[in-house]
C-alpha cells in the first residue's frame, strides 16, 4: 500500500474564482489537470458571474 503523502506535499492551485489556493485531493485524481474551483460554490459563482449568451 502506499505511504501517506503530508498535506504540505500535495500539489496546489489557485482557485479562479476566489483566489485562494487549495490542495489535490482523492476524488481529483483523475481530472486534476481540468479542476479549476476548489469548491462547488466557487463553480457556481462563476456560472453566475458570466451568464451564458442567447444563440
Amino acid at each position: 500500500m502506499a505511504r501517506m503523502r503530508k498535506k504540505a506535499d500535495l500539489p496546489t492551485k489557485i482557485c479562479a474564482t476566489c483566489g485562494k489556493p487549495f490542495a489535490w485531493r482523492k476524488k481529483w485524481e483523475r481530472v486534476w489537470d481540468e479542476v479549476r474551483y476548489c469548491s462547488d460554490r466557487c463553480r457556481a459563482e462563476a456560472k453566475r458571474a458570466r451568464p451564458q449568451a442567447a444563440s
